[in-house]
């Protein structure tokens, strides 16, 4: 057993991963978490089914992080292969799914989560939870706030594994950005991600609000033109609309809606129909009912209803004018939800604030991982695949310039 000890602060998958790493190389690892227990984040995301990471080609893989050249090497030695590998070590095997997501068989994190801490504790790992970290002392020792006061923890190195600042209530408050900030780090602030946003809806969409919009596809256009694409699912809700297709767009969403104060996400409601096939479908046709026609040209009644909210009555038996709307329907979006509902964040720890091995470069032995870092990504098991490869490196960091 090596002598050196390290203090993990944060248990969440970047903080585990580390302690998975250092301790299998006999290092004393002190794992401390804020929480009465540890990953609750992750049992959080595993409730509707465990999406741990994702089968698309590794190139395509990396290119859906916003930094994708700094995290590159960090998945390159901790890819999804690896990933898949690792769980099996643990006993827990893993499926891939229609949309090429991987889960575990079980598809829930708590038998994951129970096989690997008691993998940790085999190899020695000390787990302390109830312990909140308050920052430095002047000496640069830890200080620690606990049921029975305050504790000051001196370890050989740190690693820094706080989250973000999206639901603190599991642990990630974002509090360490005043500590950090006093010690003159660059932080780029924490914003929403993966987070619904703000839309105004008349009294005609109530009965709607809350189902949702299948078969969609959006987009968004920046200054230069460029269009950002999604194709998922999205619901209408009470303040706008959120969803898998809004998450997947929600970094270029909220970069217009900080620069201009709104942002336009455009919906074709129809994607596997052409321009010229809807026209032909939308003409009026005997007898038949606006809405008679539009149900066979195969809008249900959330998207009639979205025709119905916007587009002016005199235009609705016009199939040039509504085939055109249906393929680019606009919503005119205000703002994000509150930091505190998203389901991750961006912004974190700069890039140039740290070492190539995520040691802080005004901190020495202190390093960082995790969604702290300054990284974004979308849902879909690229956030936890970050998260366990930025740990582990953090902990291949400390191994090389430590020991």
């Amino acid at each position: 057993m090596n002598s050196k000890r390290v203090v993990i602060i944060g248990a969440g998958p970047a903080g585990l991963m580390a302690a998975d790493i250092l301790s299998a190389h006999g290092i004393l690892v002190d794992l401390f978490e804020a929480k009465a227990s540890v990953g609750r984040k992750f049992l959080m995301a595993g409730k509707g089914g465990l999406n741990i990471t994702h089968s698309e080609p590794l190139p395509n893989f990396i290119l859906r992080y916003d930094h994708s050249d700094w995290l590159k090497p960090m998945i390159d030695e901790f890819n999804p292969n690896d990933i898949v590998s690792w769980m099996q070590s643990l006993g827990v095997s893993s499926f891939i799914g229609t949309s090429g997501r991987i889960f575990p068989t079980e598809m829930k994190a708590a038998p994951l989560l129970r096989r690997w801490l008691s993998n940790l504790k085999k190899r020695g790992v000390s787990v302390h939870c109830n312990h909140y970290w308050k920052g430095f002392t002047t000496n640069g020792d830890l200080r620690f706030s606990t049921a029975d006061g305050e504790k000051v923890i001196t370890p050989d190195a740190t690693i820094l594994a706080l989250g973000g600042a999206s639901w603190p209530s599991l642990g990630s408050d974002g509090a360490w950005v005043k500590i950090l900030t006093s010690s003159n780090i660059a932080i780029n602030p924490l914003l929403p991600s993966n987070c619904g946003f703000k839309a105004t809806w008349s009294q005609h969409m109530d009965s709607h609000l809350g189902k949702p919009l299948k078969n969609i596809a959006g987009w968004v256009k920046n200054d230069s033109g460029e269009i950002q694409k999604s194709s998922s699912e999205a619901i209408l809700t009470t303040y706008g609309i959120e969803g898998g297709l809004v998450y997947a767009l929600s970094r270029p969403l909220r970069e217009k809606v900080v620069s201009d104060g709104e942002a336009t996400l455009y919906l074709d409601l129809l994607p596997y129909v052409t321009l010229n096939k809807l026209r032909a479908l939308l003409a009026p046709s005997g007898k038949q009912s606006i809405n008679n026609i539009w149900r066979k040209a195969g809008l249900d009644s959330v998207k009639i209803a979205l025709i119905r909210e916007a587009l002016p009555k005199d235009k609705w038996s016009d199939p040039i004018c509504i085939a055109a709307f249906i393929k680019e329907y606009p919503i005119k979006l205000t703002g994000m939800q509150p930091i505190e509902e998203a389901i991750s964040t961006s912004g974190g720890v700069k890039r140039e604030a740290l070492t190539e091995d995520l040691m802080l470069c005004r901190l020495p032995n202190v390093y960082c991982a995790g969604e702290m870092l300054d990284w974004d990504a979308p849902t879909g098991g690229y956030l936890l695949t970050a998260s366990f490869a930025s740990g582990r490196f953090a902990a291949k960091g400390i191994l090389k310039n430590l020991t």
